[in-house]
């Protein structure tokens, strides 16, 4: 199966991004032909400080790299080395309904919580699709908050299709919903928009310290509590192994057990969990060359592929 998806680079890459992403990406490329690109183009819709973008790119590419991405086995590149995908962006724009993009609920939430309303933005499930489809992927690895774009993606295949023949591929949504979404240190999806997140890649004094602010209720110690009710358990889930989980469970049910307990325990895991993938982000940031080889080696070999799509679609519409 040809996997595809994209990341990007607005900021530190957080476990938000891992546990509910790129850790499936990576356990996906072991039995798959996986494209996995750095959406530099997408980022640009926030409208980010050009300096910072750069440093973002790199920092993605670190991160995907120290996590396991073997570039043997995936293609890795940054999206904007790809030309052909606003080209055909242009392409399917002409035939995407207003209608379907005015329904998509990823840009108004985006509007509500403070970002620009540019045409970028509101159009980006488009470049989305153009992503998708000039490499006729099967699966799309994404959170169940952007399960609504893929089947926009579908649709503005069966448009082009219905039109001008069978030449794209109909991509599926692939979710893993027990790790879909994960919470911040605030209680809601943890994102960088909300300024809630744990880096993983930050330094373990300060994840620490961002494991003990995650809001819990006011239970009191004595008294049973929810463990399906809290933020610090749904971390706890991601690391814990399942012994030591359903010891903690039953803690909680039972009461006397204090969320500081549970918060200082999480944070030991969290930094024994990222800590050899610690090590190899650090020996990559000190052979920079051979991560921007990989990049470019990357796009290489996606714009091959991407390029056979475009020459399909061009003629097909008559360019």
């Amino acid at each position: 199966m040809r996997v595809l998806s994209g990341i990007q680079p607005s900021g530190k890459l957080h476990i938000g991004n891992y546990f509910g992403a790129m850790r499936q990406h990576l356990q996906l490329q072991a039995e798959n032909d996986c494209f996995y690109f750095i959406a530099d183009y997408h980022a640009l819709t926030g409208n980010p400080d050009p300096e910072k973008l750069a440093q973002n790119i790199i920092d993605v590419a670190l991160d995907y790299l120290a996590l396991g991405l073997d570039p043997e086995k995936t293609v890795f590149w940054r999206q904007s080395d790809v030309p052909e995908i606003t080209e055909l962006t242009w392409i399917f724009s002409c035939i995407t309904p207003m209608g379907l993009l005015q329904r998509c609920t990823s840009y108004k939430d985006k509007i509500a919580q403070g970002l620009s309303a540019n045409h970028g933005l509101f159009a980006y499930p488009v470049l989305q699709a153009a992503d998708i489809l000039a490499f006729h992927s099967n699966l799309v690895p994404v959170g169940a908050d952007q399960k609504q774009h893929i089947e926009v993606t579908r649709d503005i295949a069966g448009y082009f299709n219905n039109a001008y023949g069978e030449i794209l591929t109909l991509p599926e949504a692939h979710i893993v919903e027990s790790v879909a979404v994960v919470p911040g240190i605030d209680g809601r999806k943890m994102s960088k928009s909300y300024g809630n997140t744990i880096e993983i890649f930050e330094s373990e004094n300060s994840m620490k310290k961002k494991v003990m602010r995650i809001v819990t209720d006011s239970t009191p110690v004595e008294e049973p509590k929810n463990p399906e009710k809290c933020n610090v358990f749904a971390m706890l889930k991601l690391v814990a192994p399942d012994d030591e989980l359903k010891q903690w469970e039953d803690k909680y049910r039972k009461g006397g057990t204090g969320y500081g307990d549970v918060k200082k325990r999480l944070a030991e895991l969290l930094v024994e969990y990222f800590q050899p993938y610690r090590a190899k982000r650090e020996e990559l940031q000190n052979n920079l060359d051979y991560v921007n080889e990989v990049l470019e080696k990357g796009a290489e070999r996606a714009e091959k592929i991407a390029k056979q799509t475009f020459d399909e679609v061009r003629k097909a519409v008559g360019l």
